[in-house]
């Protein structure tokens, strides 16, 4: 059977021991969780503008984790000084895949900052700097019965990996929260079924880093496995355009 194929945007990385300059990168972790799934990792170089045909052989999408957005993409006329790795190249790639996927009901799983991603483009605002950041960070996060995120999991409660200093503040309209930790932080979200294109619009969004555990516990493997299992299912031409 061949591997449904993944795409995976790469981070802009000012330097790689081994390749000596700057460099494209995607965390080994989120590459071997995708793979392990019975996925195929593409590492996608962010080039802009972003050109939707490059999608069109994309089975799935994976956003990862990574620097900060510029917060003019949500509307913020102020910036905090604990802002960093702001890309103007990688937040104008990042987010118009999003957009595309959640149009299109590519099968999409974000993490992190790749939720903080689909909530931008949607209309939602971001929270530049927690009173308590997330850095380093394993802590409980409960999730809503009967949500999408629950039946992946196959859990209530899980204990999750953060590594973030920033936060949805404001949930887009189109996204409902699916989990949260004990301090509020909406840890999780899905699209609304009004949002839903498709027989294959399957769509998670978590703030914490599943593949930090992945490779030892099941629950969070489990997103990834999923992610494959809706990736590699028909999709029709209308969620190709």
């Amino acid at each position: 059977m061949t591997r449904p194929l993944i795409a995976l945007p790469a981070r802009f990385s000012e330097s790689a021991s081994a390749l000596r300059y700057r460099a494209e990168v995607a965390a080994q972790a989120l590459v071997e969780a995708v793979f392990r799934a019975g996925g195929e990792p593409f590492v996608m170089h962010p080039a802009t503008p972003f050109d939707p045909s490059r999608l069109d052989r994309c089975d799935g999408l994976l956003l990862p984790g990574g620097g900060d957005l510029h917060p003019r993409h949500y509307g913020a006329d102020t910036e905090h000084e604990a802002l960093y790795d702001v890309h103007d190249e990688q937040d104008d790639f990042d987010l118009a895949v999003a957009a595309h996927a959640v149009r299109t009901g590519l099968p999409t799983l974000a993490v992190c900052r790749g939720l903080q991603v689909v909530n931008t483009v949607l209309g939602g605002t971001l929270n530049q700097h927690m009173t308590r950041e997330h850095r380093h960070v394993v802590h409980p996060v409960t999730v809503k019965p009967g949500t999408l995120l629950a039946k992946t999991l196959d859990a209530q409660e899980i204990t999750a990996s953060c590594y973030h200093h920033q936060s949805v503040e404001t949930l887009a309209p189109s996204l409902t929260a699916t989990a949260h930790g004990a301090d509020g932080t909406i840890e999780a979200a899905e699209l609304t079924d009004a949002e839903r294109t498709g027989d294959g619009a399957w769509f998670l969004a978590v703030q914490w880093h599943p593949e930090d555990t992945a490779a030892d516990d099941p629950a969070h493997q489990a997103l990834f496995d999923a992610l494959i299992e809706a990736s590699a299912r028909p999709r029709g031409p209308e969620t190709r355009r």
